[in-house]
């Protein structure tokens, strides 16, 4: 079994074509390393700032499998080199250096794809989801074990605000200094369905990509049976929630216990709410099982953010869920 840390909704954002996807970034990646297991191979690297993981069972050559999961940890690599905010070079960096300049940045098609689907869930959700509330971080730092001032909170949340970009068919500009864009939510999960896409490509269909939790399967395993994936259990790291079987699509879960501060029996995570700059409470983990991880990842996103009114969301999505709340008490789809 393997357990990953962490539709209906909206189609991922278009990308390029698999002959674009498998470019070596500059200065070279670092290695996939490569295990056998089970009769299949499991290729392991890192990037987006955790472990990522490649396993496929098709019945080819090791070094045509290798190949393949080079190419898809490229594609995984193109995406961190573009959207990163660790990254000075990133055009995510270079749009927020932007912010409140009177010149618009230039983007392409992918990048406007992307853009578009956060508008459309910030749209669909009140304003909930909010690709600018990014800057919200700029006040909670969670390895410092302290609470920030509400007046702190209130400094940077003037910041959030989807309102305020402009964006075009072809540019996006921030109006204001000290706004940023982050894709968090949707860009690791959109670089899991990209990776995949790439393998699917190149005729592969037996196996999983997974980025540190965002997970989405090629297809069953080579004998036809599904793949076992284990849910963490929020409040015992060693422990799993529930074990689910998965023969496609995708599963993504949100939850309160990477990273967070605990104060006065309260737990504060890194989720935060973009109307009040505070983090939510209601639930301690939302996974969810979707066609695309980008969808599966944006709705466990807005159920952590919906609070009580989640469930209602995520049935009326037709999607497969388990979520614990803050009182330990275990909900599931069906």
């Amino acid at each position: 079994m393997h357990s990953p840390r962490r539709g209906r909704w909206a189609p991922t954002p278009s990308a390029p074509g698999a002959a674009e996807t498998a470019a070596t970034l500059p200065g070279g990646p670092a290695p996939l390393d490569a295990t056998a297991v089970d009769g299949g191979w499991l290729f392991t690297f890192r990037a987006l700032g955790g472990p990522c993981e490649v396993r496929l069972d098709d019945a080819e050559p090791f070094p045509a499998l290798r190949a393949q999961a080079e190419a898809a940890a490229a594609e995984v690599r193109r995406i961190e080199a573009r959207y990163s905010r660790y990254r000075a070079d990133s055009l995510l960096s270079r749009i927020n250096a932007a912010a409140g300049q009177a010149e618009p940045v230039a983007i392409d098609a992918e990048t406007a794809a992307l853009l578009n689907f956060g508008a459309l869930l910030h749209a669909q959700s009140c304003g909930l989801f909010d690709l600018t509330s990014g800057v919200l971080r700029q006040a909670w730092d969670f390895r410092s074990g302290r609470l920030p001032t509400p007046e702190r909170i209130e400094a940077v949340r003037r910041h959030v605000g989807w309102d305020r970009v402009e964006l075009g068919e072809d540019s996006v500009r921030l109006t204001e200094p000290g706004m940023e864009l982050d894709l968090g939510g949707i860009g690791k999960e959109y670089a899991a369905d990209r990776a995949a896409s790439a393998l699917q490509a190149a005729g592969l269909r037996h196996g999983w990509v997974n980025l540190a939790g965002d997970l989405r399967v090629l297809g069953p395993r080579l004998d036809g049976s599904p793949w076992q994936f284990g849910i963490q259990h929020p409040r015992d790291s060693a422990a799993l929630l529930a074990s689910l079987p998965l023969a496609d699509g995708a599963l993504a879960t949100s939850g309160d216990y990477e990273r967070f501060i605990e104060q006065g029996g309260r737990r504060y995570c890194h989720i935060l709410d973009p109307r009040s700059g505070w983090p939510v409470g209601q639930w301690r983990s939302v996974s969810v099982v979707a066609p695309t991880c980008t969808a599966a990842g944006a709705l466990t996103t807005l159920a952590m953010l919906m609070g009580p009114e989640a469930l209602d969301l995520l049935r009326a999505q037709g999607v497969a869920f388990l979520a614990m709340d803050a009182q330990g008490q275990v909900h599931r789809s069906g």
